[in-house]
């Protein structure tokens, strides 16, 4: 996880992480999104009997979203009170209006630039900027949705002068990452971060001997475990429409950042590169 995980408020980590709950997880989560009142005015003890779970079931919940215990919980949640829940997550209406839709849409993606922000890690950010500076050959993975980031990606890098591909085809996927090296790097994109064929895939770019960054939502799963490095996004789900399509936007601008940093220390290569690409590309203007 994040190391700035405890500037993310308690509501938004429990939304961030619900997909990756388990099923006695869930009921504590909904319990806390729907009681947050009754819960801060609680012991642990009265919010466990309410759920018929056992208090270590509780306590053993708040460790998972990030908190000490049970009353570094209520503390946070406390401070969050005076915001009603819906402000924060508002859920579309079939009675809204277009623009009143468009207007949740962009504060639902704003909310998670902003969320994601806040679980960036320096270290870990510096630590793939520094594996793709000098990687002999970068592939970018993604499957569905994820798959439109990694051809977004490559998009933006192919102006950086490395050696880039992407793919979003399983068996490509597959047979290029096995014949990776480790001199080479291997980007998975993954909103989960358990699909099964992405895992797949970074076992095979584990025996290659390649590095591995993986872009995934903030929350403990297989793929941002084994991966070298993992740099996340966070998002929420809503009744409309999936986490993972706000989720996106912060994929973008995680990619947007890298991007960015390797042009910037390259720069000297990176701006000759920029003018053979102009050059080119104006031959297809009238």
């Amino acid at each position: 996880m994040g190391e700035n995980m405890e500037s993310i408020p308690c509501l938004r980590r429990i939304h961030a992480m619900y997909t990756q709950f388990s099923e006695k997880e869930r009921k504590i989560a909904d319990y806390i999104t729907n009681y947050p009142n009754k819960v801060i005015h609680s012991t642990i003890s009265q919010v466990a009997e309410d759920m018929f779970v056992a208090d270590a079931t509780v306590f053993r919940f708040c460790k998972r979203i990030g908190f000490n215990g049970f009353q570094a919980m209520k503390i946070a949640l406390a401070s969050e009170i005076s915001t009603p829940v819906q402000d924060i997550f508002e859920t579309i209406q079939e009675t809204d209006s277009e623009k009143e839709i468009a207007e949740k849409v962009f504060k639902s993606n704003m909310n998670t630039l902003q969320d994601t922000m806040h679980t960036f890690n320096e270290n870990s950010f510096h630590h793939a900027v520094h594996i793709i500076l000098n990687a002999r050959r970068i592939e970018f993975y993604g499957n569905g949705g994820s798959g439109i980031i990694a051809l977004d990606a490559q998009h933006k890098f192919l102006r950086t002068g490395l050696q880039i591909v992407a793919y979003t085809d399983t068996h490509l996927q597959m047979m290029s990452a096995s014949q990776l090296t480790p001199q080479d790097v291997a980007i998975i994109i993954s909103y989960s971060g358990s699909n099964k064929d992405m895992l797949q895939l970074l076992e095979v770019v584990k025996e290659s001997g390649a590095k591995s960054i993986g872009i995934t939502n903030f929350a403990k799963s297989p793929l941002s475990q084994k991966v070298d490095v993992p740099l996340f996004t966070t998002s929420c789900e809503s009744d409309f429409r999936s986490g993972a399509i706000s989720a996106r936007v912060a994929q973008l601008s995680l990619i947007d950042a890298l991007y960015v940093n390797v042009m910037t220390k390259g720069k000297e290569k990176s701006e000759k590169i920029l003018n053979k690409i102009g050059e080119a590309l104006s031959l297809r203007k009238m």
